[in-house]
């Protein structure tokens, strides 16, 4: 079976607190009737820092469009091939072992997507298939690693790379003075993500079944409007209320898997925000330490969208692996409202011994 390997995740240099980013706020937004609500929400999102590409004060200020999607593509040509070579590292695999890369991003926009610049300069074959996913937000995560679940489950054997890079920073729109702006405003952060899923070998979540969901009628809950000045966030109040109707989606595909989603070894999903986390607990009859790992992202990296979920992996790989056949989920929530959840099983290679 296909088993997704060790991701490595790299955020940039510029750090942002969350007692700056209320002290930004405030100046930027001052006489707003909406701003203390919205500093509010901003304190309770649990976000003691996050990373940007650029320093604040570049941050603050809107060069235009055109401009900012210049530099998604400099950053992103800058910053993606160190994790990838690791990724390639930790999965025991190179360049030219991949066959398929599926490219996600939410956050600028490219075509060719960048995987045609990755082949070209990073020693990828000329026939390795090309992915890109760019409009499921923060959903991505967990839809790149269903999809080259899939893949490799229709061309056995085969190994795809998955890259997340999300700059969020660079869809700030400084004019936008609505709760749902200003709350994203100091909830998103930036990060580039990789990791590779191998059609076999390798130690990782072994992946044995996924699942796609979308609530019905909520297309209009989580969305950009895109204009001149690029992409503007809209978020309806009603997403947080989100995992009522996920829960029991989630609790039937582990269920008729045959596993208990209240017993399981790990759980690695997308960290929104802190309520989306508090009742997702609630509604699976799960501690809230379960999702220490997607905690431990939002508190130190903000929502760092599509790489949200390979972060926390990462996590899970460094601070606590589970024992060889431990169960788990993994599940990414974002715009449609849509789930893209799947189910892995702890595997180790076997180590090899010399004659």
């Amino acid at each position: 079976m296909p088993r997704l390997c060790k991701p490595s995740v790299s955020v940039p240099e510029y750090v942002i607190t969350m007692e700056e980013t209320l002290e930004f706020a405030e100046k930027a937004h001052s006489g707003k009737p909406q701003l203390p609500l919205a500093l509010r929400l901003i304190q309770n999102t649990g976000v003691r820092k996050r990373h940007i590409v650029q320093p604040i004060e570049e941050t603050l200020r809107h060069p235009g469009f055109e401009e900012r999607n210049r530099i998604y593509e400099m950053e992103s040509k800058k910053r993606c091939p160190e994790v990838i070579d690791q990724a390639l590292a930790n999965a025991g695999v190179a360049a030219q072992d991949i066959d398929a890369i599926i490219y996600v991003s939410c956050t600028g926009f490219l075509m060719p997507s960048l995987t045609a610049w990755l082949i070209n300069t990073m020693g990828f074959r000329s026939d390795t298939r090309q992915i890109p996913i760019a409009q499921l937000g923060c959903a991505a995560g967990g839809a790149a690693i269903n999809r080259a679940h899939d893949f490799c489950t229709a061309y056995p054997e085969s190994n795809v790379l998955i890259v997340s890079c999300e700059l969020c920073s660079l869809c700030y729109q400084p004019e936008d003075d609505g709760v749902g702006s200003l709350l994203s405003d100091g909830l998103f952060g930036d990060a580039v993500a990789a990791a590779v899923v191998r059609g076999s070998g390798g130690t990782g979540i072994e992946l044995e079944r996924n699942s796609s969901y979308l609530i019905p009628n909520t297309e209009d809950w989580i969305s950009y409007a895109v204009r001149d000045t690029g992409f503007h966030f809209q978020l309806d109040r009603r997403v947080p209320g989100t995992m009522e109707p996920l829960a029991p989606v989630m609790r039937d595909l582990a269920g008729e898997h045959g596993w208990d989603v209240r017993n399981l070894g790990f759980y690695i999903v997308h960290a929104g925000g802190p309520r989306i986390l508090d009742d997702l607990g609630k509604f699976l009859d799960v501690d809230r330490k379960v999702f220490r790992h997607s905690w431990a992202t939002l508190t130190e990296y903000g929502n760092i969208a599509s790489a949200v979920v390979l972060d926390a992996l990462r996590r899970l790989f460094e601070e606590d692996p589970p024992m060889a056949g431990a169960t788990g989920v993994i599940a990414g929530f974002g715009p449609g409202i849509t789930a893209e959840m799947a189910l892995g099983r702890w595997a180790v290679d076997a180590p090899t011994h010399r004659d």
